[in-house]
């Protein structure tokens, strides 16, 4: 029998009992038919969600509808699912697009998930570690065409995930992501308090907030709230320099934040270069590493690489 959180309103442990269609009669002026479908699978094929695997399974059906129009799909579109869940978004991304792969590291859904769209000719279901996964494969199943990334991420994976897929020699077209509210702000921060992780995915492409999602809309409940964005324009040229010169300075520019800039890259680079420099570009000396954008880092780096 499938055990429910407690963060729920219901015994959902009663909900095939002898008041199951009072139950759900009452249950569905709070749970939209998303939370039965994720609820169904899970009971049918005798699983609970794994919390070493962050699993939050989305069932709101409104933000499962905005997700969709978001992707924007057409019936030539190829595209990645990471992390499929109880399968609510795979139901809708099939029915949308040519190819759907979606990679899935938890065995036993992988398992489930397979028997649960069988019938699903434009379906592949792969048991793996995305983070691990080879993109040999996915060529070779998407024939080496452009792809777009649909996926409800596990929020323990984010900022690997997104350095693994943006430096890929097979880089998607887009991604429409959910994320942690906070980090999708980190990730579309422009100015006045940039991060490592903001550059490293605004130096390959341009990411957008698309909307705000309630924690109260996945099952089991997280404690934060959730964001769906948009990365597009995802290219490696995106700029003149190349990522194994850029990073390198920008992580040691953020290493000591309470530091100003100039002092941190002094261990990297020559302290009159850096003063010139900064000269050049009308930094201050008091400069800190946040307050720069991606287009005055490029710039710094271009200057001090010479």
């Amino acid at each position: 029998m499938l055990t429910f959180t407690s963060s729920l309103p219901f015994d959902f442990a009663s909900f095939r009992s002898g008041q199951a269609v009072k139950l759900r009669l009452t249950m569905i002026l709070f749970f939209s038919e998303s939370m039965f479908e994720v609820l169904d699978i899970l009971d049918k094929y005798n699983l609970s969600p794994k919390k070493r695997f962050g699993q939050n399974f989305l069932i709101d059906k409104n933000v499962l509808q905005k997700i969709i129009a978001a992707a924007d799909l057409k019936k030539s579109d190829c595209v990645l699912e990471v992390g499929p869940g109880a399968g609510i978004l795979t139901r809708e991304l099939i029915e949308r697009a040519q190819k759907v792969v979606a990679v899935e590291k938890d065995r036993d859904l992988a398992s489930a998930l397979t028997q649960e769209f069988s019938k699903a000719n434009n379906l592949t279901i792969i048991e793996n570690d995305i983070l691990r996964f080879d993109q040999e494969i996915l060529k070779k199943e998407f024939n080496n065409k452009k792809y777009k990334i649909v996926a409800n991420l596990p929020y323990n994976i984010t900022s690997n995930f997104l350095r693994v897929f943006l430096e890929s020699v097979y880089p998607p077209a887009e991604m429409i992501l959910m994320v942690q509210w906070e980090v999708a702000e980190r990730i579309c921060e422009k100015v006045d308090d940039l991060s490592v992780l903001a550059l490293s995915i605004q130096f390959y492409a341009e990411p957008t907030i698309l909307f705000k999602v309630s924690k109260n809309s996945f099952h089991p409940r997280p404690k934060v709230d959730s964001a769906v964005i948009r990365i597009a324009n995802i290219r490696s040229d995106k700029f003149d320099i190349a990522g194994r010169q850029f990073f390198p300075i920008v992580k040691e520019g953020f290493k000591s934040k309470r530091k100003k800039l100039i002092s941190n890259l002094a261990k990297l680079v020559d302290k009159k270069k850096l003063t010139e420099a900064f000269s050049k570009l009308n930094f201050p000396e008091t400069t800190r590493a946040e307050e720069l954008n991606i287009g005055n880092w490029v710039e710094l780096v271009r200057l001090i690489s010479k």
